[in-house]
């Protein structure tokens, strides 16, 4: 029986995974960091599968929010559907900037995990990231986009994209702060790179909640306790509710703002964690 205490950290990290995954500033860095004071009375092996599991929740908001610019069909009555081909074209190139990733995941995991999880990692990637906002955004205020929508993006575009995904591999790096710095870069306008993040977050998430949950079973066997698919379901819950705010917000901001105050934030956040780690 999960005592009143634990769900509300359970809920306080669902919290946290909702805002942080779709904010370029690391939602794996900081639900490690959050880990670190805010422990759940779990086993070490169930707390890696919890981290990853309760992003379908966040994923599940994607989903809903951009229902009709990801759902290829169209069905006008019982009898007639319409097959919209662009968003076919969307999801082949989403495809193959998943690639790169998936290639490295299934390589490098076990070496990330083991050896690239600490605090002094994540501190390190969150404040030169940090930095990388800022001096991209500061030279992208002499430049005008060339691609402005994600129809737009062609084939090389995405698999470019997908290789400054990889980069997202290491703890407190961000997987939609490393896309959406990359899609910057090539010249992908703020409101395109946000939503092809989204987008190309879909399989990518759930590829890896699926990764985790497979080799937590191929060692532990499916052996999930009441307790600990409680905290599952509300941890992903929270994070769906959340996210749902967040994408919101995020997607009104870029259309005024830049990503600077992301890039100053991560700074911020890197120097604190580092004063803690000495």
């Amino acid at each position: 029986m999960l005592s009143i205490f634990e769900i509300l950290k359970v809920i306080f990290l669902g919290i946290v995974e909702g805002i942080t995954e779709w904010l370029p500033i690391s939602s794996t860095g900081h639900m490690l960091l959050v880990d670190e004071y805010i422990e759940l009375n779990i086993s070490d092996e169930f707390k890696n599968v919890f981290i990853y599991v309760i992003q379908l929740g966040a994923i599940l908001a994607v989903v809903i929010l951009f229902w009709e610019k990801i759902f290829p069909f169209q069905f006008k009555n019982k009898e007639k559907s319409l097959i919209k081909k662009d968003i076919f074209s969307m999801w082949f190139k989403v495809v193959v900037a998943c690639i790169p990733g998936a290639v490295v995941t299934v390589l490098f995991d076990d070496i990330i995990e083991e050896y690239l999880g600490s605090s002094e990692v994540i501190a390190s990637m969150l404040i030169f990231y940090g930095i990388v906002f800022i001096c991209v955004e500061i030279w992208n205020k002499k430049r005008v986009p060339k691609i402005k929508k994600v129809s737009d993006i062609t084939y090389l575009t995405a698999f470019y994209i997908g290789l400054f995904q990889v980069l997202s591999i290491i703890p407190g790096t961000s997987r939609s702060g490393a896309t959406i710095v990359g899609a910057l870069i090539i010249g992908v306008s703020r409101v395109a790179a946000a939503e092809f993040t989204f987008f190309l977050a879909i399989p990518v998430m759930i590829g890896m909640s699926a990764l985790k949950l497979l080799k937590y079973i191929m060692e532990q066997g499916f052996s999930f306790t009441g307790g600990e698919i409680c905290i599952l379901s509300i941890g992903t819950l929270v994070a769906f509710f959340v996210s749902v705010f967040v994408i919101k917000f995020l997607m009104s901001y870029i259309k005024k703002h830049d990503f600077r105050i992301f890039g100053w934030y991560r700074i911020l956040l890197g120097i604190i964690v580092l004063m803690l780690a000495i």
